[in-house]
C-alpha cells in the first residue's frame, strides 16, 4: 500500500512539473511582446530594447524557466509588470478570497448531493428519483456563467435578498462575508452538485447487484438499511474521487464565475493580468491552480487506496 501511495505522489510531482513546462511556454509564445504592451504602440526600438532587458527577456527561455521555476518553488513569483509589487503580496489576498468561495461552496454542495444522490438510490425508478435526475440534467446543461445571472435577476434584483456584486474586503466580518458570496457560492453548488449526485447514484446502484447486497435483502432487510449500511461503504471509493474533482473545479474553475460577480478572487485576477499581459501574474496564477487541482486528485488517489481493501492489501 506505502508503494502505492508513494507512486501516486511521484506522479503528482512529475504532473505538477509538466505543468509548469506547459504554463511557462505557453506565457512565452503568447502572440505579442510584454515590452510592446507595456510601452504602447508608440514606443520606440531603443525604449522597447532597454526595457525587454530590464525585464529579462533577452535571456535564453530555458535559462529563465530554470530561474523562475526556483523562484516558485521558493514562493517567490517575482514582480508584477503592472504594479511593481511582489507577485505573492496580491496573491495571498486573492487565493485567500477563493479558497473562502470554494470552501463555502462546498459545505453546502458535498453534503447536499451525497444525501440527494443515496435517495435516487433508494427510491430508484420513483417519482424522487425522476426528480433528482431532471435537476441533476438541467443544472449540468446550462453554463455556470448563465446559472450566475438568473441568480442575480431573480435574488439580486427582482428579491433584493442578496447583493449582485460580491465585493469583499478584509473589514468584513465572516457572517457579512457569507452573505456577500451566497451568491457565488450558490452558483457553484448548482454547477458541481450534478456531478456528484449522478455519481452517488450509479455508484450505489452498482453495488446493489452484488451478492452480499442480495443476501441482506433476503434477511429481510429494509431498503434504505441495505444502502446505507451495506452498499454506500463498498461504493465510497468512486464517490471521493468525484467529490474531490469537484472540490478542484471549485477552486480552479471559478474564473468565469469570479468575474460575473466582480469577486476579487485569483480567476478575477487572472484575468485581469491577461488583459494587461502581466505574466508573472498570469503564470503564478496558473501554477497555483494547477497546483490545487493535482493536490486535491492525488489527495483522491490516496483516499481511494485506503478505502479499498483490494488495494489496501493487495495479494
Amino acid at each position: 500500500m506505502l508503494r502505492l501511495i508513494a507512486i501516486r505522489l511521484g506522479l503528482g510531482l512529475l504532473t505538477l512539473l509538466a505543468v509548469s513546462v506547459l504554463v511557462f511556454a505557453g506565457t512565452e509564445i503568447l502572440p505579442g511582446d510584454v515590452a510592446s504592451a507595456i510601452l504602447g504602440q508608440q514606443a520606440t526600438p531603443e525604449a522597447l530594447a532597454n526595457i525587454r532587458l530590464s525585464l529579462g527577456l533577452d535571456r535564453p527561455a530555458t535559462v529563465r524557466y530554470l530561474a523562475w521555476l526556483t523562484g516558485v518553488v521558493h514562493g517567490d513569483f517575482g514582480t508584477s509588470l503592472a504594479n511593481g509589487r511582489p507577485v505573492i503580496q496580491d496573491l495571498a489576498g486573492r487565493f485567500g478570497n477563493t479558497i473562502f468561495l470554494a470552501a463555502y461552496a462546498a459545505v453546502v454542495a458535498v453534503p447536499l448531493s451525497v444525501g440527494l444522490g443515496i435517495v435516487a438510490a433508494v427510491n430508484e425508478g420513483k417519482f424522487v428519483d425522476r426528480a433528482i435526475n431532471i435537476l441533476t440534467l438541467t443544472t449540468i446543461s446550462v453554463p455556470e456563467f448563465f446559472v450566475g445571472y438568473l441568480l442575480i435577476i431573480v435574488l439580486a434584483v427582482n428579491l433584493g435578498w442578496f447583493p449582485s456584486l460580491a465585493m469583499v474586503d478584509p473589514s468584513m466580518g465572516f457572517w457579512e462575508r457569507v452573505s456577500t458570496t451566497t451568491l457565488p457560492a450558490l452558483a457553484l453548488v448548482l454547477v458541481v452538485m450534478a456531478h456528484i449526485i449522478r455519481m452517488t447514484r450509479s455508484s450505489v446502484l452498482a453495488i446493489m447487484s452484488l451478492p452480499h447486497i442480495e443476501m441482506a435483502f433476503l434477511k429481510g432487510l429494509s431498503r434504505t438499511r441495505v444502502v446505507v449500511r451495506h452498499a454506500l461503504p463498498g461504493a465510497a471509493a468512486p464517490i471521493i474521487s468525484v467529490i474531490a474533482l469537484n472540490l478542484a473545479y471549485l477552486i480552479v474553475g471559478v474564473i468565469l464565475v469570479e468575474v460575473v460577480f466582480v469577486y476579487p478572487g485569483v480567476g478575477q485576477m487572472m484575468v485581469d493580468a491577461v488583459s494587461k499581459r502581466d505574466v508573472p501574474v498570469v503564470q503564478a496564477c496558473a501554477i497555483v491552480f494547477a497546483t490545487a487541482f493535482v493536490g486535491l486528485n492525488t489527495i483522491a488517489d490516496v483516499l481511494s487506496i485506503l478505502v479499498n481493501p483490494r488495494l489496501r492489501h493487495p495479494r
